[in-house]
């Protein structure tokens, strides 16, 4: 890729090609990921959940999802700010509220499972900003982005040509 301005012109690296193309050679895993994502998605706060879907393939390296979920968080209002700011949220904390900080403690949690568990604080964090049943559709958000993200780190999704209002991973 090459692009011109009026001092200087920066050639990047080659795009690197997928490995295969996982949807289309597994449809029906496609399709149920699709609607799965759909329903984990359900009773959450569409801004948390793309901050959420955003940190998760940031910690996954992901780069595909990385590049979808901020183009849709943008799209739907979200500050470059915020999304700017997510990979130091520690650091950043007065760029959330109470409720986003525990949504992003629990990712970190859920996607990393380094000690082979959820730490009780930090479940314990998340169960006082969410209902019950908002706290399982969280958890479900959670979980179904770190499918996507395997399938994007395997498969070698590239990133860059993604469109808001296009398929959701």
């Amino acid at each position: 890729m090459t692009t011109t301005n009026e001092e200087k012109t920066v050639e990047y690296a080659a795009e690197i090609a997928p490995r295969l193309q996982w949807a289309k050679l597994a449809p029906d895993v496609y399709k149920a990921m699709v609607r799965l994502d759909a329903a984990a998605r359900q009773g959450l706060d569409p801004t948390l959940y793309e901050l959420v879907k955003i940190h998760a393939s940031q910690i996954n390296h992901c780069a595909f999802c990385i590049d979808m979920h901020t183009k849709d968080a943008l799209a739907a209002g979200e500050s470059v700010e915020r999304i700017v700011q997510l990979s130091a949220w520690e650091e950043s904390r007065h760029f959330y509220t109470e409720k986003e900080l525990a949504a992003l403690e629990l990712t970190e949690a859920v996607t990393v499972l380094t000690d082979g568990f959820v730490p009780d604080e930090v479940y314990e964090k998340a169960a006082k900003h969410f209902e019950e049943a908002e706290l399982a559709q969280l958890i479900a958000a959670i979980t179904v982005i770190n499918a996507w993200n395997r399938f994007g780190v395997t498969a070698r999704m590239t990133p860059g040509h993604y469109q808001p209002g296009g398929h959701h991973a």
